[in-house]
């Protein structure tokens, strides 16, 4: 069956069962769109900016284990989507991003929107290609999705030039992909697994340390079960959160620069570690030097051989997709469970140190406190919505107090640390679940960033909630200036902030200002049970000088923690 580019490319998509892709069309790709024009399989969702598009393909796939797909045009649109890319990147999420390029014999000639996508986005993606024969191009789209989705997963690029799309083939779609340099172990090496079960049924001081990973391999499950069945302390880093219940006994919060005490210092003096899925990254351990100093045995298990004793050394490595591992540990350590007298007094240590309650704060009757707003939004959805963050004070206070229940509910930027990426997220997470409740905690400095797909989603009628935590400044950068620059607020303050309620409005959805603690939870009542069907924008006018405690600072380690009765 013979067949123009463009035509492949959408059939290569149905074969791979895409529902939604996000994209904005230019004239390298008029012929893919076109195409899209003739059938309905493929939904295309028009968005107002090609990084939210990407963003948005990202957030569909972080919640629904599917790969996200997004469409751009050459030049300004494939550099628009390279912000999208790397954030995915940094997180480890599967996405395809199909951008256009100009015809092939105009390639290096510095073409009209022409930009070099392969080597712009060769450090921020899996892989990429640039597909120069139509004949490659059904053989490419495979090995996209499958680079995409397996091994840790991540952002592939397809660039497609224009005349690609035009010429024509025989179609036959590949059953099967095969490639001799990417072969991702999945078995973990029982070898290593039993040294780690020994290690855990000798533990006396033992922590469960549980990253994105978990998440991402669908490993929830049988991670719990072992929990469970061990009896042991969990701690989930930013990404990792809902991986574990958040409201469970043994889960001890966040670890990190803004973890709970008892995260932190459990994982400081903890005898052994057992690293699920992440990454020992920067923010989470603090200074590796002082994070060195107790001894300790570590066993670490990941999908990805680079990411294991990157930054930290560690004794028992078990390269292997996560419920693989999990289930040859289940199966070593069923019949026979640790003495709880045996950890006895690390549970005794560990309720000491959450004797300080490190996340308390004082709601006083003049000010919202935005851990307030973010407790409410807890209360009032039960705990079962999908929650969006862009990244700021408001991204750390939503991991605080939201205590995440399931996997795929918490979307944030954990890695890039992307500002905008709130309300993208929340589309793709609307499109992915129609059903479910989706909110978006901002803040005014992030939802400015994106704030044009308020139009999108008043076009696909998105019923998302955005919670604004409004202080009038760039929090997050403002929290920093306050404790080490002096209180020298340079830049950090939002002047001339627009009237986001009449904002909301012009562009046909609901807008609340809510100045006073008594009206936040009439308001979010009101946005998620008289207003279930609309996009409502909640302008909470919050207290401008609260701040995120615990806090670790750069340089610090884990152990040297600042909190609010600190100051």
């Amino acid at each position: 069956m013979k067949m123009t580019g463009a035509e492949i490319l959408i059939r290569c998509l149905q074969e791979e069962k895409v529902e939604y892709m996000f994209g904005y069309p230019g004239g390298a790709v008029l012929h893919i769109y076109d195409e899209l024009f003739k059938q309905d399989q493929v939904k295309h969702i028009l968005v107002r900016h090609e990084q939210a598009a990407v963003h948005a393909a990202d957030g569909y796939a972080r919640c629904s284990d599917k790969v996200g797909v997004a469409l751009v045009t050459s030049g300004p649109g494939a550099t628009n989507a390279v912000t999208g890319i790397a954030t995915a990147y940094m997180d480890s999420i599967p996405i395809v991003v199909i951008s256009g390029q100009v015809p092939t014999p105009a390639i290096g000639m510095d073409a009209f929107q022409e930009v070099d996508m392969v080597g712009i986005t060769r450090p921020c993606v899996k892989h990429n290609f640039l597909v120069k024969d139509v004949r490659d191009l059904a053989d490419t789209m495979k090995k996209a999705f499958h680079i995409a989705k397996t091994g840790r997963p991540g952002p592939v690029v397809v660039d497609v030039p224009k005349d690609v799309t035009a010429q024509v083939c025989d179609f036959e779609y590949p059953q099967t992909v095969q490639m001799r340099s990417y072969n991702p172990v999945v078995k973990g090496h029982l070898g290593q697994i039993k040294k780690a079960v020994q290690l855990l049924a000798e533990a006396k001081r033992p922590i469960i340390y549980v990253g994105g990973g978990a998440i991402l391999s669908d490993a929830s499950d049988k991670l719990r079960k072992l929990a469970h069945h061990l009896g042991y302390p969990v701690t989930n880093t930013l990404m990792g959160l809902g991986a574990f219940s958040g409201i469970d006994k043994q889960n001890l919060g966040m670890l990190g620069m803004h973890g709970t005490v008892e995260a932190n210092m459990a994982m400081h003096f903890a005898d052994v570690v057992l690293a699920v899925g992440a990454r020992f990254d920067d923010r989470v351990i603090g200074n590796p030097a002082n994070f060195a100093e107790e001894p300790r045995k570590i066993i670490h298990i990941d999908i990805d051989p680079s990411s294991i004793s990157k930054r930290v050394k560690v004794d028992v490595p078990i390269v292997g997709n996560v419920p693989d591992v999990l289930d040859e540990m289940l199966k070593l350590v069923e019949g026979s469970k640790p003495d709880p007298a045996q950890t006895a007094d690390w549970w005794a240590r560990i309720d000491e140190w959450r004797g300080k309650n490190s996340l308390g704060y004082k709601q006083d009757s003049e000010l919202i406190m935005p851990q307030y707003v973010v407790q409410k939004l807890y209360e009032v959805t039960k705990g079962d919505a999908i929650i969006c963050s862009d990244v700021g004070q408001h991204q750390m206070w939503a991991a605080q107090y939201y205590p995440f229940d399931k996997p795929r509910r918490w979307l944030n930027s954990g890695g890039l640390g992307t500002m905008g990426v709130g309300l993208p997220y929340a589309m793709g997470a609307q499109f992915a679940h129609p059903d479910a409740t989706v909110a978006c905690v901002t803040g005014e400095g992030s939802i400015q960033m994106c704030i044009q797909e308020l139009s999108t989603a008043k076009q696909f009628r998105l019923p998302i909630k955005i919670i604004s935590l409004n202080n009038r400044y760039l929090g997050m950068v403002r929290q920093w200036q306050e404790m080490f620059y002096g209180s020298r607020y340079s830049g950090s303050y939002m002047d001339s902030l627009p009237d986001f309620v009449k904002l909301a409005e012009a562009y046909g959805h609901v807008g609340m200002r809510i100045e006073r603690p008594e009206d936040v939870e009439p308001a979010l009542k009101k946005a998620f049970i008289d207003h279930k069907d609309d996009l409502v924008f909640m302008d909470f006018q919050t207290n401008r000088e609260a701040n995120v405690f615990p806090m670790v600072a750069a340089g610090k380690g884990l152990t040297d923690m600042i909190l609010a009765e600190d100051l």
